[in-house]
């Protein structure tokens, strides 16, 4: 630690705050501190540390989005079996797509002694985390290290997403997505274009309406949509998350003239509601993240991994409508 705070020409306790997550360090010194951790090839093990002390904390620490989220509820609940099942205790928290948060939760955890982290990262740099070796990414991929991660095929889903609805018909075909900003949505995004392209169809800017990160913002989105002149107004409709379909399916509710919708990620009561969605399975995430994890602490030390989950086209209704 003395080497990166002299190369970095910062205190000692800078560099601790920056190791450990902890406030009060500028973007720019973390930053550079970073830097100098990487060019020396600083690496913190506090698991090693613990353990040639005869301590594990049996712990495992979870960040995921917001956990009254169904989807984040279900990888949170696949990752606390596997956590017990080999007798350890899981520790969740919510960081809310927050960046800042997601860097206090992570440092908390790791106060705590948590032998392995499991993330699903808010942030767009991750040089900060000193405990690469035992922590695994879960639905995006961190950035400014390499570490385990596994994801969704979130590209290929949204694809066949759009070619379903285009295979009934439709050549006008909205997309409602969160922020651009969260890799889900960019791959999600980037399938949807492809699909359009592949099909020789138009893709019209004012049909793409991201930014919507919850039902609320998704509905009124659509209601934008529904209100385009007649020859403008899509016939069909592709939700690139659980909560915007939710949010699809209240702007519909009350239309007569039907509008065909496939939504992203299965969510509560989408079978009786006739929802189709592409459906990836939120446990297997979380099983997979946690199996990367514990082999890291039984001293599996391959390059870092990826999986991806797969996804599946659900046929239930509301995607199979003709314009």
């Amino acid at each position: 630690m003395r080497d990166v705070a002299q190369r970095a020409g910062v205190s000692l306790k800078t560099v601790s705050r920056v190791i450990n997550a902890e406030t009060g360090v500028t973007p720019a010194t973390a930053a550079k501190v970073a830097g100098s951790i990487a060019e020396l090839g600083f690496e913190r093990n506090d698991l090693a540390r613990s353990l040639r002390h005869g301590r594990s904390s049996a712990t495992l620490g979870l960040v995921i989005e917001d956990v009254a989220n169904p989807f984040w509820s279900a990888v949170a609940q696949a990752v606390e079996t596997a956590a017990r099942e080999r007798g350890f205790l899981l520790i969740t928290a919510s960081a809310r797509e927050g960046a800042e948060r997601e860097r206090e939760l992570v440092g908390a955890l790791l106060r705590r002694r948590v032998d392995a982290l499991l993330i699903v990262p808010a942030g767009h740099d991750h040089r900060y985390i000193s405990t690469a070796a035992r922590t695994v990414f879960l639905d995006r991929p961190p950035r400014g290290i390499e570490s385990d991660t596994v994801l969704l095929d979130n590209l290929g889903g949204a694809r066949r997403a759009v070619e379903h609805l285009i295979a009934h018909g439709h050549t006008r075909i909205a997309c409602v997505a969160d922020a651009a900003k969260l890799y889900t949505a960019r791959e999600r995004l980037t399938g949807y274009r492809d699909a359009l392209r592949v099909a020789g169809l138009e893709q019209d800017p004012s049909l793409i309406l991201s930014g919507n990160p919850d039902a609320g913002h998704s509905q009124a989105a659509v209601e934008h949509l529904l209100a385009l002149p007649g020859r403008r107004r899509p016939t069909a409709i592709f939700a690139a998350n659980n909560r915007n379909t939710v949010g699809a399916l209240h702007a519909l509710a009350e239309r007569e003239q039907p509008v065909a919708l496939v939504g992203f990620d299965d969510f509560e009561l989408a079978d009786l509601l006739g929802t189709t969605v592409v459906r990836g399975d939120p446990g297997r995430l979380g099983e997979q993240a946690a199996a990367l994890a514990f082999g890291r602490l039984d001293g599996d030390d391959r390059p870092p991994q990826q999986i991806v989950v797969p996804t599946e086209l659900v046929a239930r209704g509301s995607g199979e409508r003709a314009p």
